[in-house]
């Protein structure tokens, strides 16, 4: 499955050069990138103590743009949009993109400045808040009719029914314990969803979701979700995970999938492909003239520590993780929402990932861009499904359910 060899590619700078560097600045007492600058150097002339050891030597993976179905025109609609990841891979697959609902203003921000043309329920226009299912059915109403010929899709945040439940009522309130499943259903945007896809009936729904989502309440969350879904007329294929990293994305990232029609016809997920690409494959090239390159700009003391980590093990201090070219990249994560946004490091220079480096292992064309912060914008990429596994079940769902050939 993987694809390594063991060659060395003349470093950007000698270990014994860099150490010169590492010591001007200690004795000086200046920051590293001054340091860099008076040698003429940048960060990423750096390397780790043990480099270019594992390479990865098999080709690239295929871009989205190899996922390119006919242009067939079913209409999708999508939920809890974010920065577009499901929707650019169906729009790959050859879907007509109707309207998406995203409540976070910066991520309605990347969506329009991407795609101008599609329709963005969401902040200044509107609130994209699908716990307002009101709101949102009326928003669609004039756009689509009920027993809508299209896909709804979408990955509600999840969050366990006593939380939704709790964060209803006030700690001082008779209700605040747990109230039975009605009460707990409220303010769990799993059934704000399930309520707007009984709503229009469409042909087809997809839920994306974390693995975890089985086990949540012991799995009474799901199941409740699904079999109010069958009792409104759709056959729900059982919850299957799908791992990026067998569908030409070069990163594990495990997502549950749950697919439901009322057209008796049933989804057939996409084929595994025959390799798992490793992270090399898509961070050996320079980040060029892309958006969202910039590099965060270490202390000394990090870099000293992150050069000394051979592939694939963990800075405990950073919490970070140096990836391995030969091997997927570990998933790529969104980071805390009020931290700085957190990545992996580069296989063979010692610091994290930039946005773009992310958007790249999560399979984003690179003329993609992510507005806001830097902390922002790896919150978009780490929350994304990645459009290339996104534009294999549009192609899946199109030929299964829809029969387009």
């Amino acid at each position: 499955m993987h694809h390594s060899a063991i060659k060395k590619t003349p470093a950007s700078v000698s270990l014994r050069e860099q150490h010169k560097i590492f010591s001007f600045a200690e004795k000086e007492r200046v920051e590293l990138a001054a340091a860099l600058s008076h040698f003429g150097k940048t960060l990423d002339d750096l390397v780790y103590e043990r480099s270019h050891e594992q390479v990865w030597s098999g080709g690239v993976p295929r871009p989205l743009e190899d996922f390119r179905g006919s242009q067939h025109h079913i209409p999708m609609v999508s939920f809890f949009t974010g920065c577009g990841g499901i929707d650019l891979g169906f729009e790959a697959a050859g879907f007509e993109h109707v309207a998406a609902f995203e409540f976070n203003e910066l991520f309605c921000k990347t969506l329009r400045k991407n795609r101008p043309e599609w329709t963005v329920f969401g902040p200044p226009t509107g609130s994209g808040d699908v716990s307002k299912v009101s709101e949102i059915i009326a928003a669609l109403e004039p756009i689509i009719p009920i027993n809508f010929e299209g896909v709804f899709a979408g990955g509600p945040p999840c969050q366990p029914f006593s939380i939704a439940s709790n964060q209803r009522f006030s700690k001082a309130g008779n209700n605040f314990k747990r109230v039975g499943f009605d009460h707990e259903k409220n303010g769990n945007l799993l059934f704000d969803y399930v309520s707007i896809i009984k709503h229009f009936r469409p042909a087809c729904f997809l839920i994306e979701n974390v693995p975890g989502l089985r086990d949540l309440d012991g799995g009474e969350q799901l199941s409740a979700a699904i079999k109010d879904l069958e009792s409104a007329g759709y056959e729900v294929k059982s919850p299957t995970v799908l791992n990026a990293a067998n569908y030409n994305v070069p990163q594990y990232r495990n997502r549950l999938f749950v697919v439901g029609t009322r057209t008796n016809r049933s989804i057939i997920f996409p084929t595994p492909s025959e390799i798992q690409y490793g992270a090399g494959s898509v961070l050996r090239q320079k980040q060029g003239k892309a958006p969202n390159t910039e590099i965060r700009s270490h202390k000394l003391g990090s870099v000293l520590r992150y050069a000394r980590l051979d592939y694939g093990q963990r800075d405990q201090l950073g919490r970070v993780d140096r990836l391995s070219p030969s091997r997927p990249s570990k998933t790529v994560i969104a980071g805390g929402t009020n931290g700085g946004g957190r990545s992996h490091l580069h296989p063979e220079i010692p610091r994290t990932l930039s946005v773009r480096e992310c958007a790249r292992l999560q399979t984003f064309p690179d003329d993609y861009s992510f507005v806001g912060s830097t902390a922002r914008q790896f919150t978009q990429v780490g929350n994304a499904v990645p459009p290339v596994l996104a534009a294999q079940l549009g192609l899946s769902l199109a030929r299964s359910i829809f029969g387009v050939k």
